[in-house]
């Protein structure tokens, strides 16, 4: 045997280790991004139950919050500032998972759960108002979602059974 023939019989072996080596690593950096994906997901629903956990925990805000999505303009101006608050959390919320979805961290089948629950919300008028308000709070990506949803012109529906004209403001002391 010659000098090239063992170089040879050397290159073959180091592919023959390499290559179960390199789709090892491959398999593995394959794990380790579906759970980061898990993660990020699972890291998102629970933002998601902290923020709609104040709607069930608190009737008062729930009545704000069932007020507000009828007409932002008719709330008073500590009902507007907690309603106001709690939208913004919402769409901060929204817009978080819209650029996971971007990244492609969310699935297109969790995206569009995403956007019809968006869709629902900002189908009512005192959400529409308050957008108008404090679009600029919120990237122009993002911004545009949001009006392509509005343009749809969808009827509000979510809250429909509710009774929402039962809901009355609270009396003011005087």
């Amino acid at each position: 045997m010659n000098w090239e023939m063992l170089a040879a019989i050397g290159q073959l072996a180091a592919v023959f280790v390499g290559i179960p080596s390199l789709i090892y690593l491959a398999v593995q950096i394959r794990e380790q991004t579906k759970e980061r994906r898990q993660s990020a997901v699972n890291a998102l629903a629970v933002q998601w139950g902290d923020l709609t956990k104040s709607l069930h925990d608190n009737a008062e805000f729930g009545a704000i919050y069932l007020r507000g999505v009828q007409s932002f303009t008719d709330l008073d101006a500590v009902s507007k500032l907690r309603f106001s608050a709690f939208l913004n959390r919402f769409f901060k919320n929204f817009e978080g998972m819209y650029f996971s979805h971007c990244d492609r961290i969310l699935t297109e089948s969790l995206w569009g759960e995403i956007e019809r629950t968006m869709s629902d919300v900002i189908a009512y008028p005192g959400v529409q108002e308050w957008w108008k308000t404090r679009r600029h709070w919120h990237t122009e990506e993002f911004g545009r979602v949001v009006d392509a949803i509005i343009a749809k012109g969808d009827e509000p529906k979510a809250y429909s059974t509710y009774n929402l004209r039962e809901i009355v403001a609270p009396e003011t002391r005087t």
